[in-house]
């Protein structure tokens, strides 16, 4: 493959979504994020409420086990049988990212794409960083909540998807050595980030 893939790994907060988007808009890419759990479902045949819950998050499965394996109509038995462990989603979710990746330029948000298409010439992978301060601000008015709570839901999901991340890429998230740039959004703000970015991509990214 030699499409353009962005892949846009972020801290909560940071305005990681929009940069994406914004870069998506500029390339003429396909945006990736949450739909990516309706093709992962769809592909696998089972209930997306499981990829929902398992998504960017490492070692929930087995607490989500006994709730939704009813609904699918499997018993306990025959749904470990079938081998549809947490391995298992994660690698319908790569299919589907290779997939996606195949027909043509676009802009993955998170789920290791930077580690599932690593082999991709086309493959840049930044991740997006901001203030803490900044941070705060952002996820307390997005959850309409004080700073002391947004505090916690950073706290609480970003250690989910550092585990994740960390476990099947074998990488540190957001380690500077794990991504092609690392860039802090609060020093130029949304938009301005989204074209520095792009400009890199335009002068290092020849192969689309």
């Amino acid at each position: 493959m030699d499409n353009l893939i962005i892949s846009v790994g972020r801290q909560l907060g940071s305005g990681g979504c929009e940069i994406a988007k914004l870069l998506a808009q500029r390339f003429d890419c396909k945006y990736y994020d949450n739909e990516l759990i309706n093709m992962a479902a769809e592909r696998s045949g089972f209930n997306p409420k499981i990829f929902e819950k398992q998504d960017e998050s490492h070692g929930m499965l087995r607490s989500l086990f006994g709730s939704f394996s009813g609904r699918l109509g499997r018993s306990t038995s025959n749904y470990y049988d079938n081998a549809m462990s947490q391995e298992s989603l994660f690698q319908v979710q790569s299919e589907v990212i290779w997939r996606a990746a195949k027909n043509g330029n676009c802009v993955f948000v998170g789920r290791c794409a930077d580690y599932i298409l690593r082999n991709n010439p086309g493959l840049f992978s930044v991740f997006i960083t901001a203030n803490e301060d900044d941070r705060v601000k952002a996820v307390a008015g997005r959850h309409n909540c004080d700073y002391d709570t947004a505090r916690k839901i950073i706290q609480r999901k970003e250690t989910r998807r550092a585990n994740y991340y960390n476990y099947y890429t074998s990488k540190r998230w957001g380690a500077s050595q794990s991504y092609d740039l690392c860039i802090n959004s609060s020093l130029l703000g949304i938009e301005r980030t989204a074209e520095v970015i792009a400009q890199i991509i335009s002068e290092t990214k020849k192969t689309f």
